[in-house]
């Protein structure tokens, strides 16, 4: 569906992109991520047509980005961070605007603009001025717009920025729904956001990519060890002899210390008056819980242990309370990635005020 092939844009001091290079198929959904000045909202523009690139080519559904500008920008719906909106215009006027630049049907106009309403829920502001809509509002009316055409290839900047969490959680489902017939490539910097609805996440650096991978993968492409967060029930010594005795483990830690069994002295007859109610349930409580050991458990070659370690423990007669494996998230990997800028990267105009050469 996109084919973004070695494309690069170079501005001075050799900043912009370098080289980007990747793929996306029909009914993908690719998070975009990368730190302010990466080159995101560059490479998002040169997609869409908005900048030319210095060198590479892009194609969108078979057709240059180049060569066929006019066919390959009509499989393409975008939302720039900054709604491409006029403000004295209401919402139903602005959309039928669109629908003449996108040289949608006459016959069409008025069921794509009511469907493209109905689904960014903005049922009863038709006749509303553009300029008296909240943030969230006019974010819902720029997401309108960009799939009234009803696209191949969406390309969305930020389309939750602005918006409440309930409107957050319904756009989050629209894309979801539209990434079964649509490619999207959503750039967001919330990253929860890659997580609930992406299936493949790009991260750029400096203005290259440096990781393409599918969420489940990111810990073995990161060289991630394999390690389980245990909580177990029995004496400490015993349970770290036990683990510590399977060739398959290469580390066990204590990640707190252990739990102690609740002791209460009981008061002196003289001092407190227990009735003879209370006396008989004080007798019938159970006992105080053994102890029990939290343990952070490191394989020795980053396969899979917990069968290993629940047998081990299962057969020395120890419960497994919990067992939980830890692994990178979302957050760590991208700070791992982009914590390498130079120091004089702050002093570099952003991105998103790049004009085309």
């Amino acid at each position: 569906m996109l084919e973004v092939k070695q494309v690069s844009k170079l501005y001075e001091n050799d900043r912009g992109v370098h080289n980007i290079d990747f793929s996306m198929q029909r009914g993908e959904i690719v998070g975009f991520l990368g730190p302010n000045g990466a080159g995101k909202t560059t490479t998002m523009r040169m997609i869409t047509g908005y900048l030319n690139p210095t060198h590479g080519q892009i194609w969108v559904d078979g057709h240059s980005m180049a060569d066929n500008p006019k066919k390959a920008r009509r499989k393409i719906g975008y939302l720039p961070e900054t709604p491409p909106l006029y403000p004295e215009m209401t919402v139903q006027a602005y959309l039928r605007f669109i629908a003449n630049l996108r040289d949608v049907p006459a016959r069409e106009q008025k069921l794509r603009v009511g469907e493209a309403i109905d689904k960014l829920g903005l049922q009863g502001r038709e006749k509303q001025i553009i300029r008296s809509l909240s943030k969230g509002y006019k974010q819902r009316l720029g997401l309108a717009q960009a799939i009234l055409h009803q696209p191949d290839l969406l390309i969305l900047d930020e389309p939750t920025s602005g918006l409440d969490p309930k409107q957050i959680i319904e756009i989050r489902q629209l894309i979801h729904e539209l990434g079964e017939n649509h490619t999207v490539l959503l750039s967001t910097h919330i990253l929860p956001e890659i997580n609930a609805i992406c299936n493949r996440v790009l991260i750029i650096n400096q203005g290259r990519v440096v990781l393409d991978e599918r969420p489940e993968h990111l810990g073995r492409t990161m060289g991630e060890t394999f390690e389980v967060s245990l909580e177990v029930k029995g004496p400490r010594e015993r349970i770290l002899t036990e683990l510590r005795s399977l060739e398959a483990v290469a580390e066990v830690k204590e990640v707190g210390a252990p739990s102690d069994a609740a002791t209460i002295a009981a008061p002196a007859a003289q001092d407190v008056f227990i009735s003879e109610e209370a006396s008989k349930e004080a007798t019938t409580e159970p006992p105080a819980a053994a102890d029990t050991v939290k343990l952070l458990v490191t394989s020795a070659d980053r396969s899979d242990i917990r069968e290993a370690l629940f047998f081990r423990l299962a057969g020395a007669g120890y419960p497994i309370l919990e067992m939980k494996r830890e692994s990178l998230s979302l957050e760590d990997i991208f700070l791992k990635l982009t914590t390498d800028e130079p120091a004089e990267a702050d002093s570099t105009p952003k991105e998103e005020v790049d004009t085309d050469a």
